[in-house]
């Protein structure tokens, strides 16, 4: 059995391996490069796409397999009107500046965040914690950085002047400037204002769109969700941390339209569903919190809001949130269209506004999150008896990409036809993988790292009494079975 390995790895070190393996796993690889790459985009692999899709898969299920939620696949090309109802023109906004130094761009809150974690004690005033999460307005954090870059002798004793964090110069910086995140291009042959359209920065937008829609064609009656897997686009400023702030992204939102004074209990309904979803698929509890938005930060359209957030490598980060939208998006569509969109309850015969409970989770974050709670470094005996590090990934098997691994002993004596004759019925069944090269130990390290949870390997005896041996990923342990029963064995275990 193996024993956990007693690491005080840096955290950022532990973050490297991770990428690494990414990379030499074919689980993702940065976009285009060969090219010299594309900051804040990047390609999923043979690995990570299976693995991506098992998680959509998994989402999918649990949300629409139930009677009264349906799916919709909705554009990514909206009408520009869509935008302007949401609040995304007005305020999807993010004020940055550049320094005059190093030419390094920012995003304030971001370079604010910088200064309180590098120069905390350092500083004569400390910025308050917090101060510049969640919907803060824009020019309250664009003021506070007017005073922290004074350069006066009497301003630089009240405020704690702020300096790049790329070249340590200090106030050298343009004035802040609102940059819209949205990424814009043009419908039709003729490139100008009345031609633009955007790039969807969230998904939810085609779900309210569709509201009627999918009510009249579902027959549906509140309350009932909308849920939607797809892009979403977002020109950040900064790209960071591998897969957790990127340019490209995906997301699985699912919008629960409920009859307002009912909006509490269905809030608190979904925050435990949601919760019980990641811990179900083999995260580990103590890894994951909840994080409230203060009242005051709340965003525009929301009466409550949590986060579930992972604590990756880098720190707490969100990976999926639930927010009380009340009925400010249906009604600003029916403001801004002209189109009713209450809902008519034929029972009672009340027409109102529907609230909204959102679940937005990010496939991309979720998909990280799940990789590295995986990945694991243990002690572990070589087949020669040698102690050894084994690097795993502990994924659950319905998240893992191949299910199966299938190896002869030695390529003869018959061992490599059987296992063809496995590896074929199988692979009607499961993703598997069939690999004859090398000790069958350094076999199943490779798997290990891959996070297959199960191998079969073929040896002499099996040519006598058609058993196999399987060896589970986590324990290591080996068990003696039918050939002929395998696939119920596996079937079992992927439950």
């Amino acid at each position: 059995m193996s024993q956990p390995k007693n690491t005080a790895t840096d955290q950022s070190k532990i973050m490297e391996k991770i990428v690494s393996l990414a990379k030499r796993k074919g689980f993702v690889y940065q976009s285009s490069e060969i090219y010299g790459g594309l900051n804040g985009c990047w390609d999923y692999g043979p690995l990570g796409v299976e693995m991506l899709n098992n998680l959509k898969r998994q989402w999918w299920k649990s949300m629409t397999y139930r009677e009264n939620i349906e799916g919709i696949d909705a554009s990514i090309l909206m009408h520009p009107r869509v935008w302007e109802a949401s609040g995304h023109v007005e305020n999807f906004t993010d004020p940055m500046v550049d320094c005059k130094g190093c030419k390094s761009r920012y995003r304030l809150d971001v370079l604010f965040e910088d200064m309180s974690v590098k120069r905390k004690k350092e500083a004569l005033r400390e910025i308050e914690p917090g101060k510049f999460e969640g919907q803060i307005k824009d020019e309250l954090v664009i003021e506070e950085f007017a005073k922290r870059v004074a350069t006066d002798a009497d301003a630089a004793k009240m405020v704690a002047v702020l300096s790049c964090p790329n070249c340590g110069n200090k106030g050298t910086f343009t004035e802040a400037r609102k940059f819209n995140l949205m990424f814009k291009t043009f419908v039709g042959p003729v490139e100008d204002s009345s031609a633009v359209v955007f790039l969807r920065p969230e998904t939810a937008q085609g779900i309210f769109v569709n509201f009627l829609n999918v009510q009249s064609a579902g027959r549906l009656k509140i309350p009932f969700g909308i849920a939607q897997i797809g892009k979403a686009f977002r020109n950040e400023i900064n790209t960071k941390n591998f897969l957790f702030r990127t340019r490209e992204f995906e997301q699985m939102e699912m919008q629960f339209f409920v009859k307002p004074g009912t909006d509490d209990e269905q809030f608190e309904y979904w925050r435990s569903e949601r919760m019980k979803w990641f811990v179900g698929l083999g995260m580990k509890a103590e890894k994951l919190q909840w994080h409230q938005h203060p009242k005051d930060k709340l965003a525009h359209y929301a009466k409550d809001a949590y986060d579930i957030e992972y604590q990756f490598p880098f720190g707490w980060g969100e990976i999926e949130g639930v927010h009380n939208r009340t009925d400010f998006d249906l009604s600003r569509h029916e403001q801004y269209s002209g189109k009713s969109l209450k809902y008519f309850d034929e029972v009672t015969k009340e027409k109102f506004t529907p609230f909204v409970i959102e679940t937005s989770a990010g496939a991309s974050r979720s998909f990280m999150a799940f990789l590295v709670d995986a990945y694991s470094e243990e002690e572990a005996p070589s087949a020669e008896g040698v102690m050894e590090t084994r690097v795993v990934l502990k994924l659950h098997p319905k998240l893992a990409p191949t299910k199966v691994a299938i190896f002869p002993l030695v390529n003869r004596d018959g061992m490599p036809e059987m296992a063809t004759k496995i590896e074929a019925d199988l692979r009607q069944h499961f993703r598997v993988f069939y690999d004859d090269s090398g000790a069958v130990g350094r076999r199943y390290r490779r798997q290990d790292e891959a996070g297959t949870p199960f191998c079969v390997t073929v040896d002499s005896q099996s040519l006598q009494d058609q058993t196999v041996t399987v060896r589970e990923r986590d324990s290591m342990k080996q068990d003696r079975i039918a050939a002929a029963a395998l696939r119920s064995y596996i079937a079992e275990r992927l439950m």
